[in-house]
């Protein structure tokens, strides 16, 4: 069970927003290369990165802020956001990108999530960020008809790495993740499921540590760790006790 910190990008900054709205988002740091390293050195494994901006441009925008943070940590790190076709994989690996995350990729072209899972196994993720059950893109600003558990499913046999499932309705929230949906999607799929939005606290953390949560790659905490009310040190002790 991975923890991934969230290393949402805005205008070159760190910012958390609610529920997907640009308009309602929150700086935090306003140098995401020291808020990586905080995130390294607090003994977190892995880093999760968003380009907010290149979500919604359909093209990476915040790659300074991007390669900055790779410049400043020596953890693996997987980022999503803007990023459509094979040369901005092929770049962004390149670069250092440990995992390509693709999301409105992956419901307007899932040919190029095959392609890209052949070219580069066990380095692209598919991110599935749900409203309602059904899929939404373009920064979640459009709501698809096609049911998050079936986009998944497409993907059964392509070599995905793993699935980051997002419930927009929570993320940013800080509601609590949702359980429920996400265990039932890791339980339709052989592919790992990563559980993304609304991690409020520790009973959260409690919940991931259930052995019913077992079957979960790992999870995705924003807000709560900028606003202090998750201790880095004692969710990973916790997890790390769970196996």
């Amino acid at each position: 069970m991975i923890l991934f910190p969230a290393i949402d990008l805005k205008d070159g900054t760190c910012v958390r927003l609610l529920q997907g709205d640009m308009a309602r988002a929150t700086v935090f740091n306003d140098n995401p290369a020291n808020q990586a390293a905080a995130f390294a050195d607090a003994g977190f494994e892995w880093l999760h990165i968003v380009d907010l901006n290149g979500a919604f441009a359909g093209r990476s925008v915040n790659v300074d802020a991007v390669e900055a943070i790779l410049k400043a940590v020596r953890i693996p790190v997987q980022l999503g956001g803007g990023i459509r076709d094979m040369a901005g994989i092929e770049s962004w690996l390149a670069r250092g990108i440990t995992r390509v995350i693709l999301g409105t990729a992956a419901l307007r072209n899932p040919d190029l999530v095959l392609e890209a899972c052949r070219t580069f196994p066990n380095r692209i993720a598919v991110g599935i960020d749900a409203r309602g059950g059904r899929v939404a893109v373009e920064g979640w600003a459009e709501t698809a008809e096609t049911r998050a558990v079936d986009l998944a499913r497409r993907f059964e046999d392509a070599g995905v790495a793993a699935i980051i499932y997002t419930d927009i309705a929570r993320d940013g929230m800080l509601s609590g993740l949702n359980m429920d949906e996400t265990l039932a999607l890791a339980e339709a799929v052989t592919i790992p499921v990563i559980a993304s939005g609304g991690l409020k606290d520790m009973d959260d953390i409690e919940r991931l540590a259930q052995p019913d949560a077992a079957r979960l790659a790992g999870a995705i905490a924003g807000r709560a760790l900028y606003d202090g009310r998750l201790d880095p040190k004692a969710a990973l002790a916790r997890l790390k006790q769970a196996g």
